[in-house]
């Protein structure tokens, strides 16, 4: 079975987006700084772009967490394979994903931040596949609401290809 990729959302728009949302973080944290966490591997690409764009002081870590183990499908138990490396006590931390589907990692994820004695914690994710959540999150900062459709570029992957397409493209096999 081969693939291509059909280009969905091209990256002058993905650029755009990043810009105005970078704006609200700015105006909200003004005379502030925040603590992105970065969700490996998928958000390197949006977080690397947002934090570029932020006037307000920025400090940032990485933290993977798992879903899936296996599986192509959620199983809703979130591990934390790799975490922060640096206190996030008394800061305004957003935790940047690529997408947000089931809404299981990010609710989790959340929870985890919140119990860290940070002064807030916000939620941003360049995708939201709306048609996929199977648990309510409220949401900060959205880029593009999709269709439920496999897309890879600007950091998501196909088996360890394409994240590093500059655009968000869907997947289609042949």
């Amino acid at each position: 079975m081969s693939e291509r990729v059909v280009k969905m959302i091209d990256e002058e728009d993905i650029d755009e987006r990043i810009a105005e949302i970078a704006g609200k973080i700015n105006e909200e944290f003004e005379g502030e700084s925040v603590f992105i966490v970065c969700v490996l591997r998928g958000a390197v690409f949006f977080a690397t772009e947002l934090a570029k764009r932020i006037t307000v002081p920025v400090k940032i870590d990485f933290i993977q967490a798992s879903s899936y183990g296996s599986s192509t499908v959620s199983s809703g138990d979130i591990k934390i394979v790799k975490d922060i490396e640096m206190s996030v006590k008394g800061e305004n931390v957003i935790i940047v994903e690529d997408v947000i589907d089931t809404g299981y990692t990010l609710a989790k994820l959340k929870e985890i931040f919140s119990h860290r004695h940070t002064k807030c914690v916000k939620l941003c994710s360049l995708l939201d596949k709306p048609d996929r959540r199977e648990m309510e999150v409220d949401m900060d900062y959205i880029g593009f609401s999709i269709p439920d459709k496999f897309v890879v570029g600007y950091g998501l992957d196909y088996d360890q290809k394409y994240r590093n397409l500059p655009y968000i493209g869907i997947v289609e096999f042949d």
